[in-house]
Order: structure tokens, then sequence, then C-alpha cells
């Protein structure tokens, strides 16, 4: 096992994969300290079985999660999906539940084992097994907690005790539509699939949509559940009011057309002169999409030159989103001055894409916007500048982190 990749495990959440010299998947686990709990596999006393798998371990693969209950989730998913040969207890669907949703119109929501007899009735999805019953109910009484769902097999005719402790939304009454309780399940569906930051932004865009309508009472329970979630995931955020109006107030100061939800920031790094590179984070609403991050080794150049890398990055990024028909962005961040934007947006032009694009200048934190000879200051308690800032901060550190482990990789070559 190369000791230098043991070294670079991450003390954090997530799913390990251990492989063989055919790079055949041997085992797979989940830890809330990967780099404690790979590191024990070759550094304490184990099992003969465990003896004998370590033994041919020769390479491993690693997932980073937002929590540890996150991990058991990606955990139980991988190894259904490749079911590796020593993950022996997992590959008995009969003897592990497994959390399934019915193909109903109003579809049920229930934990099962595989030799249950409910599982003929019919069901539409479901997730595991899982190796932990009692982690399992209590993440599907927190999955009811925040969303609510049916879980009786036949409609009755009075409401049930979780329709009074508002833990269902009681479609035997007719109180939701089958289109509003199958998004219910769509949410449930993405939480199950580890899919946390877009069931958020998805809930989010929701939020403001019911708060734009006049509808608060409503778009207040959406907020509630953003709330237990970001709770669940034991994450620290900002909060979405916030977020939400330093949005309103960036499109204020920089004449947008409509608020930015979606905002992609780019920095190249080429410290030293050497293994140059470029970084783009995706915010939405506010918060880092980490899912869209990338990360850019820049080809097409071996100078020293800012606008050209700069505009290598900017047509591989949106030249791809164009060909996939992926949606654009609301506006683009460059980190730079008034050069940077007229290469970035000259560009776009020539790919015939019209997109919002500013430059912040870091000396004097000055704005930047095309057809405006005169930058832009904002005060500095402003919270437009404040949300420029952030965005384009973290795209810098993103690129730093990049560019050290170029470098790293360079050295151990050379």
């Amino acid at each position: 096992m190369d000791k230098a990749k043991l070294a670079g495990i991450p003390d954090l959440p997530g799913v390990y994969i251990f492989k063989d010299k055919q790079g055949n998947i041997l085992y797979i686990g989940k830890a809330g300290s990967l780099k404690k709990r790979v590191r024990s596999y070759f550094t304490q006393p184990q099992s003969f079985k465990i003896q004998i798998m370590s033994s041919k371990i020769a390479d491993l693969d690693y997932l980073v999660t937002k929590s540890e209950v996150q991990a058991r989730l990606e955990e139980a998913r991988l190894i259904k999906q490749n079911l590796p040969p020593y993950n022996t207890a997992f590959r008995d669907d009969k003897s592990f539940p497994l959390i399934c949703i019915g193909n109903q119109a109003f579809p049920v929501v229930w934990l099962a084992r595989g030799t249950s007899r409910r599982l003929k009735i019919g069901v539409w999805r479901y997730f595991g097994p899982f190796p932990n019953a009692t982690f399992l109910r209590e993440a599907l009484k927190s999955i009811r907690q925040i969303f609510g769902f049916r879980s009786c097999f036949k409609l009755p005719k009075r409401p049930c005790l979780y329709y009074r402790l508002k833990l269902c939304p009681a479609p035997c009454l007719g109180k939701i539509s089958i289109k509003n309780y199958k998004e219910i399940i769509r949410n449930i569906i993405l939480f199950l699939e580890g899919k946390r930051d877009d069931l958020i932004n998805k809930l989010t865009s929701k939020m403001h949509k019911l708060a734009n309508q006049n509808k608060f009472e409503e778009a207040a329970g959406v907020r509630n559940q953003i709330q237990a979630l970001s709770s669940m995931f034991q994450e620290d955020i900002p909060s979405l009011s916030e977020s939400y109006r330093e949005s309103v107030e960036l499109k204020k100061a920089l004449g947008l057309v409509t608020r930015p939800r979606r905002i992609e920031a780019f920095d190249v790094s080429c410290i030293f002169g050497s293994s140059a590179s470029a970084s783009m984070v995706s915010f939405y609403e506010g918060r880092p999409d980490k899912n869209n991050y990338r990360r850019f080794r820049i080809k097409g150049t071996s100078e020293i030159n800012d606008y050209q890398m700069l505009e290598e990055v900017v047509t591989r990024r949106y030249l791809r989103l164009i060909n996939e028909q992926l949606p654009l962005p609301d506006l683009i961040i460059i980190d730079g001055g008034k050069g940077q934007l007229n290469i970035v947006k000259n560009k776009l032009e020539k790919l015939g894409v019209r997109l919002s694009v500013v430059s912040i200048a870091k000396q004097k934190e000055e704005i930047f916007i095309p057809h405006r000879k005169v930058p832009i200051r904002l005060k500095p308690n402003s919270p437009a500048l404040h949300l420029i800032q952030r965005i384009r901060d973290e795209a810098h550190r993103f690129a730093l982190a990049y560019h050290r482990t170029l470098r790293k990789k360079r050295m151990l070559e050379a």
C-alpha cells in the first residue's frame, strides 16, 4: 500500500474502497474519520479474515461526505452496486433492512427486510440493505419529521395518529394532491441518494417562490425543512434570508436584469511560474455548491499569461455547458480588473453566449462591469460586496489548494 496515499487521507467522514492489484474492489466501509479508520487496518491487530484481506490491498479510493450519516447511506449504496467479496454481511439482502417506497398513487414509505411479504405488494424504489436497523429507524423517523409521508398500506376512513402529530399529510382525507405528495417522495429520494445540496437548493428555490407569491406560511414550512436538514448534516451555513438579501442587493448594485441565484467565479493560479492551474467555484443562493466546483490544468499555453489562461478555462467551461445543453449561471465573477473582464466578455460573445460578467480587483475592491469606464465601489458594509468577496475568496482558496496538489505531485515525479 502506497504510504504517501495513506498520509494524504483526510480526517473527515466518508467511505473508503479497498482494491487489489487488478483494480477489483475488495471491501467498502464507512468511517467518521477516514484517516483513522483506514490507518487502523495497517497499524492495529486485526482478525484473521481482515489480515487476509489486508494482504491483498494494493490501492484505495475514498469519498468524503458531509457527515457520518451520509457516509452510511453511501456505503450501503456502493456495496449493493459493487458486491465486494469481503462485505459478506451485506451480500444477503434477506438479512438486513431496506427503506421501501411503494408504487401507489400516494406511495407508502416503510421499513422492510428482504423476506418481508410486503415487498410483493409492489415496490417502486428501495434503498439498502443497511447493516444497522436501529440507525435506519432513526433515519426514517427524522425523514418523517422533516417531510411527512404515508405509512399505512390501506388508506383508512379516519385520520390516524400520524396526521394529528403532523407527520403525515393525510391523503386519506384528501388533504394533499397526488402531485404535491409525489413532490414529497422526490425530496425523500434525493435525501436517501445523498444528494443533500440538490435537495436544499431545490427547497430554497421553492421557499423564495412561495415568499414572492406572499404565501408566507407555506414558505415558513419549507424554511423549517431546510433548517432541519442543515442541522441533521451538522453544517454551519449562512442564513438563507441573509443570502437572499445579498443577492437582491447585488442585482441592484450591478444593474442586473434578474436576481443572481447561480454564480460562478474563476481564479487562475500560477505561483512561481509552474504547475499553472485554475479553479471555478459555484454558489447557489449564496452558498457553496461543491458538487459543481471545477479544476483546470492549463493546456493551451506554457507562458505565464493570466489573460490566455483565463480565456482557455472560460472557453472550456462554457463550451461544454453549451454542447451538453446544461443550465448557464446567472452571473460570472472574475478575479482581476478591466483587462480580465474584457477577455472573458469577448470570449463569451464569440461562443454566442450572453451572460452577466463582472470582475473585482483586490487592491481597492473595485468592481468592473462591461460598458462602464469607472469601476463601482460599494460600501464596506454592503451585503452585495460581502457576497462577491466571499465567492472570490473561495475561488482563490480552491485554486491555491489545487496548485499545491500539482506542485507536490510534480516534486514526487522529479
